[in-house]
């Protein structure tokens, strides 16, 4: 009866002995894994929360680089972009020391015709820059979008230049920043945003001198963008001895409607005359000289930087005398700087893009560290731990195999023997 109770509890010894060893085993070859891995958590089986957490920050990460890839095409093309109205900056700059040398008295026609070609070129430039593209072939300036070319020259059907394109600025926004700058902002006007009119003088005589000042905005809201001819008449001897009158009447030429005759106050004959005329909606300048009956002043709405530099080459070129060019750079001068601050607010604003693309990236950088630190947690190994476990377990193994060894001796043959 003794000998069958032993019997029995040496078998159950034995599947102790190899079912322990069978989960010393298993447990040692999990631990060696997590080792060679780095990683607590291998399969989603391992630990199903901790899984799901790393998974949710590799996904956050992911999204995180495909949005700087984004960000840095973005950024590549605003830097080119801005890059491009610094190159549009040196061009206008240049222009306008040109047009202040054409306004020299002692220029003759030719070398007018010459600082003329000079102009023509840089104007040239200006539109090449203007209609720039980036490496993938998107114009820079395309604003919410246009053609290949943005800015086009006049043509029989625009005898104006036109942006060939929506304009407007994309919005950025926590992670992105616009691919491409509004060009109508930069080299358009608009009359009643920016009020730009060039005035041009009939051909007065050598002799006598009639210039105006810049066309000033009074009031943009009223500016209508139509055109507008000044016209003098009634001109000769004032009330008083040694005194002049002159008349004149302002045409809409866009509309046709024209105006009730201004009289200018009597004015010394031998002393040039300033005559202000505010009857224009929204705008006033100033006509200064000795006007004679039929001379006239035509104004003129620009539509854009390149409309004022081809005025200003025109009035240069075909300026009859000094008087003429003398009016021709004073138009010019006043309307470039207009275009010239447009250019510079919109170099402006692309550092700022340039500045916000640089915080956006620090962002990133920040969340990065954030989802890594969170993934880490979630399914990274304590090395020092899991070598200890390991060690322990590696040592539970062996004592296990050493004492299976023992209970082997337990058999009923070696008390026999």
């Amino acid at each position: 009866m003794s000998t069958n109770i032993y019997r029995v509890g040496t078998a159950n010894m034995y599947d102790n002995a190899l079912r322990n060893l069978g989960a010393r085993q298993t447990s040692l070859t999990t631990l060696q894994e997590n080792l060679t891995s780095g990683k607590r958590v291998v399969r989603a089986s391992d630990d199903p929360v901790s899984a799901a957490q790393a998974e949710r920050a590799l996904n956050r990460l992911s999204r995180i680089q495909t949005e700087q890839r984004a960000l840095e095409t973005q950024r590549n093309a605003i830097a080119q972009g801005e890059s491009s109205l610094g190159d549009a900056v040196n061009l206008i700059q240049h222009f306008r020391e040109l047009v202040v040398s054409a306004g020299d008295a002692s220029m003759t026609p030719n070398d007018r015709a010459t600082v003329a070609n000079q102009l023509q070129g840089l104007r040239e430039q200006l539109l090449e820059v203007a209609n720039r593209k980036d490496t993938n072939g998107i114009p820079l300036l395309s604003a919410l979008g246009s053609a290949l070319a943005p800015f086009l020259g006049p043509l029989s059907s625009s005898p104006d230049y036109s942006f060939q394109g929506l304009p407007g600025q994309t919005a950025s926004n926590g992670v992105t920043v616009p691919g491409a700058l509004d060009g109508d902002s930069a080299f358009m006007f608009d009359p009643t945003r920016d009020s730009v009119y060039t005035a041009g003088v009939s051909n007065i005589p050598v002799g006598r001198q009639l210039t105006t000042t810049a066309i000033t905005p009074t009031n943009k809201a009223l500016v209508t963008g139509d055109n507008y001819t000044v016209t003098f008449s009634a001109v000769g001897p004032g009330a008083t001895t040694g005194t002049s009158t002159a008349t004149y009447t302002i045409t809409n030429t866009t509309t046709g409607a024209v105006s009730a005759p201004v009289v200018v106050p009597d004015y010394p004959t031998d002393k040039p005359v300033t005559i202000s005329v505010p009857g224009i909606p929204g705008l006033s300048f100033d006509i200064k000289g000795n006007p004679a009956n039929g001379d006239t002043v035509i104004l003129q709405p620009s539509a854009s930087m390149f409309s004022t530099m081809d005025s200003a080459i025109n009035g240069i070129r075909n300026a009859p005398n000094n008087n003429g060019a003398i009016q021709a750079v004073g138009q010019a001068l006043a309307n470039i700087d207009i275009g010239l601050e447009r250019v510079h607010n919109m170099r402006s604003y692309a550092g700022e893009l340039l500045n916000r693309a640089d915080r956006i990236t620090g962002d990133q950088e920040k969340r990065s560290i954030q989802l890594e630190g969170d993934r880490s947690r979630a399914e990274d190994l304590d090395m020092i731990k899991g070598i200890s476990d390991f060690q322990n377990q590696q040592v539970g193994y062996e004592a296990a195999l050493k004492s299976y060894a023992q209970v082997q001796k337990l058999s009923l043959f070696n008390f026999i023997g």
